[in-house]
């Protein structure tokens, strides 16, 4: 087996690639304020922003989710990875040469099954690129230049050919060191009677790459009329490759889609090579299936569903374009994007609409045109015979639920009254109430939920009992106690300069949440806050007794610390504050013993007990009348 990575090439691949680059290449970041980055975690569903990552500490949490940690738990958990195979994967990017504590350095055929397949991929596409320019595939470029599609163009998306023989392509992948076992899963090769053949042969080829840049796939079309294949064979199911979690194109559209606001959704591949060729580069396509949730968080998370994004479906007016349009539609409500439809003239796709009529007519077609709901509301429509009194009731028995579906109150009742024009009923306020009451059932039905706030409060108590390491009050952050003893954590674990050396000296029983005293407790056994190394938050959470508590270490290392100004001043208001709730509590508790000794009591125990009484008692007055100065 592969040797323990170095634990310094681990630090240095940690410190060598930053946080936020790699988090970019999957979502849209924004500012955050406090030097912090937000935006829609890529791990869990959501409307608003709750993903975090702090650049300065190289860590990431998600306050809804509760998923955190630095870069390569980053990777890991995003591209399901082993921890070696992320540090090899992130070492790669910033070209450090990893050692290896036992066998020297890791051969290649041990590496991580992920990796092998994505150098795999990425060896085949260069060798289909560089078969492109054979006499072979004369065809193939003949394919290309037909439909507008020169040497540059072909070369910007990665275009290549694969040739017509059995094996061309595995015996060179061979040649590269990889075994059969890898080629049969990575789904480039095929079984056949006797040894792996080619899975593509004969074909124009297309890399499809994930939203990180990795060929993970490929698309094939046919070019002979003897191919008895499909038009278009597509790269099977495999570890890396999940046909409804990609989008061919997102590598090269996913930064003008974040900073436009905008995606363009065509059917093919040729469609997106036309769009982006006429400037919308914005353009992407699924790869042999229907446009669906997965897809959709892909793009959300890109767009960030701000008030102003749009996501533009173009199909062909055809039957099928039809039904992928409704079939688009039945996701709509999963993005807070304005969703439009558009269908060139003659019902010419991108790629025939550029050869016909050039780069600004691709770019007009895509204009927001007609919003989705309303087309799909015609199509359900346009079945019945609106002529008759029958024909618009079944029409809006059918059409209401869908208008009813849309989320915006003020957008519903606009589209309602369209849908009464559309019918012809002429008694728009009937439709109006219809539109409304099912909107209303659906939402009793289904349960409204509690408000986004108590929502987030809810969980953090029903999660409080198991992130307890000891008994004790759960976490409730209503709280005074809780609330200071959090923002305190927060400040000795992202300004540890400012609370020390005093917070060294606080014990952890005074933090009365348990999972705060763990947090405490892992500060300790890591050395303290006091001259912190530049590795002191990863040794904190290296201290963390389990995945629970190494996760609230990343929450409170990333969550802002709730000041406009971070200062000593600052840092000493919230170390008098806890400091002066475990006076008090202490207080408490000597007094409870006085009432227990009584008068009978022990006369020297009764003594102690009343001196420790009245130094505490001093002791926070100091702290009422003179804050930091008496820690």
């Amino acid at each position: 087996m592969a040797g323990r990575i170095n634990d310094d090439d681990v630090k240095a691949v940690r410190d060598a690639v930053p946080i936020d680059a790699v988090v970019s290449e999957y979502l849209q970041l924004r500012n955050a304020g406090g030097g912090n980055l937000k935006g829609l975690c890529p791990f869990h569903d959501e409307k608003s922003p709750s993903f975090q990552v702090s650049p300065s500490k190289g860590l990431f949490h998600c306050f809804g989710c509760q998923e955190g940690g630095d870069t390569i738990a980053f990777v890991r958990k995003i591209d399901h990875l082993s921890f070696s195979e992320a540090v090899e994967r992130l070492a790669a990017t910033a070209g450090i040469t990893l050692r290896y504590e036992e066998g020297g350095y890791n051969p290649s055929h041990q590496r991580g099954e992920r990796i092998r397949l994505v150098e795999a991929h990425k060896a085949a596409a260069q060798f289909y690129i560089e078969q492109l320019g054979s006499p072979e595939a004369e065809i193939g470029r003949t394919f290309l230049a037909e439909r507008g599609f020169d040497q540059a163009a072909a070369a910007h998306f990665g275009v290549g050919y694969s040739p017509a023989g059995w094996d061309h392509l595995t015996r060179f992948l061979r040649g590269k060191g990889f075994t059969d076992k890898e080629l049969l899963t990575s789904g480039l090769a095929q079984e056949s009677r006797r040894n792996p053949i080619d899975r593509f042969r004969g074909r124009l080829m297309w890399p499809i790459r994930d939203v990180s840049g990795e060929v993970v796939g490929f698309g094939a079309r046919k070019l002979r009329d003897d191919d008895n294949g499909p038009k278009y064979l597509n790269t099977p199911e495999t570890p890396i490759y999940k046909k409804s979690q990609v989008l061919y194109g997102i590598d090269l559209a996913k930064k003008d889609i974040a900073k436009s606001s905008r995606a363009v959704v065509v059917e093919g591949y040729t469609d997106v090579m036309a769009c982006h060729l006429a400037g919308v580069t914005t353009a992407i396509a699924t790869c042999g299936t229907a446009f669906g949730g997965d897809h959709i968080k892909i793009l959300r998370r890109l767009l960030m569903d701000n008030g102003s994004a749009r996501v533009i479906f173009t199909f062909d007016g055809d039957a099928a374009g039809q039904k992928a349009a409704l079939r688009a539609f039945e996701d709509d409500q999963k993005f807070a994007a304005e969703t439009y439809i558009a269908i060139a003239p003659d019902n010419m796709d991108p790629c025939d609409l550029r050869l016909a009529k050039g780069d600004e007519a691709v770019a007009d077609l895509v204009q927001p045109r007609t919003p989705l709901f309303e087309f799909a509301i015609r199509q359900i429509v346009g079945r019945y015979d609106l002529e008759t009194p029958a024909g618009r009731a079944a029409a809006l028995d059918e059409a209401a639920p869908i208008v009813a579906r849309i989320k915006n109150v003020a957008s519903q009742h606009e589209v309602a009254v369209q849908l009464a024009g559309i019918l012809g009923i002429l008694d728009t306020q009937f439709v109006v109430k219809r539109v409304a009451q099912l909107a209303r059932w659906a939402r009793d039905r289904g349960g409204k939920g509690p408000a986004p706030a108590q929502h987030r409060r809810q969980q953090y108590e029903a999660a409080a009992p198991r992130q307890a390491a000891a008994p004790g009050p759960a976490l409730n952050l209503r709280s005074p106690a809780h609330r200071t003893e959090r923002e305190l954590l927060k400040l000795a674990l992202q300004h540890p300069h400012l609370v020390s050396p005093a917070f060294d000296a606080y014990g952890v029983d005074e933090f009365t949440a348990p999972p705060y005293a763990a947090v405490r407790q892992c500060i300790q056994d890591a050395g303290g806050a006091t001259d912190a190394p530049s590795d002191y938050l990863p040794t904190v959470m290296d201290c963390a007794p389990n995945d629970v508590v190494r996760a609230l270490v990343t929450e409170l290392a990333v969550e802002a610390v709730h000041a406009r100004t971070v200062d000593e001043a600052y840092a000493g208001e919230q170390l008098v504050a806890v400091r002066r709730r475990a006076v008090d509590r202490r207080l408490l508790d000597i007094q409870g013993t006085l009432a227990r000794l009584g008068q009978h009591g022990d006369p020297a125990q009764l003594a102690a007990v009343q001196n420790e009484l009245w130094v505490l008692q001093q002791y926070g007055q100091a702290l009422r009348n003179k804050g930091a100065a008496a820690l």
